[in-house]
C-alpha cells in the first residue's frame, strides 16, 4: 500500500467514525390542530365549519385566514301584503397573521332567522352572528327590512347591510355595511302594485333597489381560494316580490332568493358556511341566514 493510498483510509475511518452528537438536529416542521384538517398546493388548510381552537406548535409563525360572519335573515312580511328585503350578507375579512404556540378560540357565526308572516306588524329579519380569529372579528349580516313593519321599514345595519323593505307608503333604505367587511343593502320600492323589497348587500357589491318591475337581487360576494379551490362567499339575499313584481335572485357566494310574486316560490335560506343572507318574504316565512366559515392556512 502506498503513502497516498494509507492517508485516504485513515481519512475515511475518521469521518466514519463521527460522534452523533455532533450532528445537526431536525428542523421541527409547522403545523397545527384544530377544525378539519386538509393539504393542496403545498398548504395544510384548517377548516372551521363549527366554532373550536386552533393549536399551533412552536414552529408556526405566520398563518393566512378567512373569516366569514353569519348572514342575516330575509325581511318578514304582513300577509301577502308589502314585501321584505334581503338579508344582508356576513362580513368577510382576510388576511395574514402571526402565531406562536398556543391555543386560539375560534368562533363561527350563525346565521339570522327568517321570520314567519305577521298580523298586522311584519317583523326584520334577524341579524347574523359575529364570527372571530386571530385578533379578527368579522360582523353578523343586517336582516332585511319588513314589509308594512310597526316603524321602520329600513334593512339592518351588518357585515353587509339588509336590503329596505317594499311597502305601500313609504319603501325601506337598505342598511349601511362594515368598512373592509361588506356593502349596504339596496331600496325598497312603493310604486303601486309593486312592492318589491331591497337586495341584501354582498361583500363584492352592494344590493340592487328594486324596480317596478322586480324586486332588487342580493349583492355578489367575493372568491377566495384559501381552501385550495376558489370558492365564493358572503352573496347578499334577494327580496321579495309582490303582484307584477317579480322576487329577485341572491348574489353569488351563498345568497338565498326572495319569494316570487303571490308565493308561487318560496323565500331561500343562505348557504351554510358562506355567510349567505336569506331571501325576502312576501307571504311566507323568510330565508334564514347562512352560518359562516372560518380557514386558516399556511405552507408547509
Amino acid at each position: 500500500m502506498s503513502r497516498r493510498s494509507r492517508l485516504f483510509v485513515t481519512t475515511a475511518v475518521k469521518d466514519w467514525g463521527q460522534s452523533p452528537l455532533s450532528r445537526v438536529p431536525d428542523t421541527p416542521i409547522p403545523n397545527a390542530t384544530g377544525g378539519t384538517i386538509t393539504e393542496s398546493g403545498g398548504y395544510r388548510i384548517h377548516t372551521f365549519n363549527d366554532s373550536g381552537t386552533f393549536t399551533p406548535n412552536s414552529a408556526l409563525t405566520s398563518v393566512e385566514y378567512l373569516v366569514v360572519a353569519g348572514g342575516g335573515g330575509g325581511g318578514g312580511a304582513n300577509n301577502g301584503g308589502p314585501s321584505g328585503g334581503g338579508g344582508g350578507a356576513g362580513g368577510m375579512l382576510s388576511g395574514t397573521a402571526s402565531v406562536t404556540a398556543q391555543a386560539y378560540t375560534i368562533t363561527v357565526g350563525g346565521g339570522g332567522a327568517g321570520v314567519a308572516i305577521t298580523t298586522p306588524n311584519a317583523i326584520a329579519g334577524g341579524n347574523g352572528s359575529n364570527s372571530s380569529a386571530l385578533s379578527q372579528t368579522s360582523t353578523g349580516g343586517g336582516g332585511g327590512g319588513p314589509g308594512d313593519g310597526v316603524s321602520t321599514t329600513n334593512g339592518n345595519s351588518g357585515g353587509s347591510g339588509g336590503g329596505g323593505a317594499g311597502t305601500g307608503s313609504t319603501a325601506g333604505t337598505g342598511g349601511a355595511g362594515t368598512s373592509g367587511q361588506g356593502n349596504a343593502g339596496g331600496n325598497g320600492i312603493n310604486q303601486s302594485p309593486s312592492y318589491g323589497g331591497g337586495g341584501g348587500g354582498g361583500k363584492g357589491a352592494t344590493g340592487s333597489n328594486a324596480t317596478s318591475s322586480a324586486a332588487g337581487a342580493g349583492g355578489a360576494g367575493s372568491a377566495s381560494s384559501i381552501s385550495g379551490s376558489s370558492v365564493t362567499y358572503a352573496g347578499g339575499g334577494g327580496g321579495a316580490g309582490n303582484a307584477s313584481n317579480l322576487g329577485a335572485a341572491g348574489g353569488s357566494g351563498g345568497g338565498g332568493a326572495g319569494q316570487n310574486q303571490s308565493g308561487t316560490s318560496a323565500p331561500a335560506s343562505g348557504g351554510a358556511n358562506t355567510g349567505g343572507g336569506g331571501g325576502g318574504a312576501q307571504s311566507q316565512t323568510s330565508g334564514n341566514g347562512g352560518k359562516g366559515v372560518v380557514i386558516i392556512r399556511y405552507a408547509i
